[in-house]
């Protein structure tokens, strides 16, 4: 009974190990497979290979919007002056729905790839002094005067296994920051604690 047993246990183990390897792959896999889909689909490019027969290139339509973007990027920072985009801005500026829509998406946009990246900046915020509860997140903007609130932080705190988040305005003295990487952080909180970068001597081996 006893050999059963480990028998079971052992392929149960093993199984688990598989699961580990192959789960987060498969995942990863489907992921990156669903957006070079929807990609391509913005620009569909069937390639004709004999009479009515045509043949399909996964990735193609991803490579023309790369390309597209950097040629566009490479237009707007070296030939058209900056005076026009800037003009262009200005209409758009006047819209009020477009506005809206273009400048709320070019800040996101900005926040993380722009020159001036936001969600670089982990803090620890005490959120209630009474018990010690404190939650992690991303300075987002150190001056509210513009909202007529002083010493006061915008940290924006994102949500375990979800693409969203919460916003607080939290008194300055409430905020540590955090000696880590924004990345290992952004890890840390979307997976709910779980993804820790834990120090190479500090790492417990799963053999047993």
């Amino acid at each position: 009974m006893e050999i059963k047993n480990t028998f079971l246990k052992r392929i149960l183990s093993y199984f688990v190990r598989g699961l580990v390897l192959v789960a987060p792959l498969y995942v990863t896999i489907i992921i990156i497979g669903s957006a070079v889909e929807f990609l391509d689909n913005i620009i569909p490019i069937n390639i004709p290979i004999s009479g009515n027969q045509t043949v399909y290139l996964p990735g193609l339509g991803v490579l023309i919007i790369v390309t597209s973007i950097v040629l566009l990027g490479f237009v707007f920072s070296t030939i058209i002056p900056q005076s026009f985009f800037n003009f262009t801005e200005s209409i758009m500026r006047r819209i009020p729905l477009v506005s809206l829509i273009y400048y709320s998406i070019k800040d996101l946009v900005i926040a993380f790839v722009g020159d001036k990246k936001k969600f670089n900046q982990p803090v620890l915020v005490t959120m209630y002094k009474d018990t010690g509860i404190k939650k992690i997140g991303f300075i987002t903007q150190t001056d509210l005067s513009h909202l007529h609130i002083h010493d006061h932080v915008a940290v924006y705190m994102p949500m375990s296994y979800a693409l969203s988040g919460e916003l607080f305005i939290v008194p300055t003295e409430n905020v540590s920051i955090l000696d880590a990487k924004s990345t290992d952080v952004m890890k840390m909180l979307v997976s709910g604690g779980v993804s820790l970068k834990v120090p190479p001597h500090e790492e417990v081996s799963d053999e047993a």
